[in-house]
């Protein structure tokens, strides 16, 4: 089972994401436990302060080192995997991928440190840090809505908590490619109809159709990705008729 601890001084703010959906399910299949705990209750001062302002003049606080290091040492010493992910929320940070998320969720233990104020104490990334994550290049109040967001794409992919387990080989990015159109009942909406192809029982023909959608898609919205993509000899022939096409 997965551990999921998250340094943040709101907890309030994560009982509604973890509790419903995918989260609560994986949580109650034992796939991961979540523990939310407020660091300002580590502060060694009677106010339990965890900011100060920055040597050196300028606008904004900073996050001190004290209260998040005594934090995540007293949760690794608490825990039974010694050695876990410790991830900063931060603009910073490299940004999240789905093959960023593959690699965390083989992890036994990830400990997310959601920020506020100006920024951190350079000796937090420093010293105790393994990853900087951003979740793209804007900056939020904090860090609560992007550890909400990094945990989400990671537990969904642990074992047993999709019921298909072929769910998220085929989302968008999974493949290297955007994910190919999905349509539903009924066949015709109002006069717009499912394509044919998909009513055939032809499984060969639908497959080959969902993948030259999902490049003609990818083409289209993401042409990007196509330079990492590892595409077959046939995949790169479909890809070259589509690119004449537009």
């Amino acid at each position: 089972m997965m551990k999921i601890d998250v340094l943040s001084i709101f907890p309030e703010m994560f009982p509604g994401v973890l509790g419903h959906s995918i989260l609560k399910k994986a949580a109650e299949k034992q796939a991961v436990s979540y523990n939310v705990v407020n660091f300002r209750d580590y502060a060694d001062n009677r106010h339990q302060t965890v900011d100060d302002y920055p040597y050196g003049g300028g606008a904004g606080m900073v996050l001190k080192p004290q209260p998040i290091f005594d934090a995540v040492t007293d949760l690794v010493d608490k825990a039974e995997s010694k050695k876990p992910r410790v991830i900063l929320m931060c603009p910073q940070g490299e940004s999240h991928t789905q093959k960023k998320a593959e690699e965390l969720a083989r992890e036994e233990h990830l400990i997310f440190i959601c920020g506020h104020y100006e920024g951190y104490d350079e000796r937090i990334r420093e010293h105790i840090i393994t990853d900087e994550i951003s979740i793209g290049d804007y900056v939020l109040t904090g860090g609560e809505l992007g550890a909400m967001v990094v945990i989400d794409s990671v537990v969904r992919l642990l074992p047993g908590v999709l019921g298909s387990e072929e769910s998220h080989i085929q989302d968008s990015f999974s493949t290297g490619l955007l994910e190919h159109p999905h349509y539903t009942r009924p066949a015709d909406f109002r006069g717009m109809k499912v394509p044919d192809i998909l009513l055939s029982g032809n499984h060969k023909l639908i497959d080959e159709w969902r993948t030259k959608e999902s490049l003609r898609r990818t083409y289209s919205r993401r042409p990007d990705l196509l330079d990492a993509a590892e595409l077959s000899p046939e995949q790169r022939k479909w890809l070259e008729d589509i690119k004449k096409q537009q």
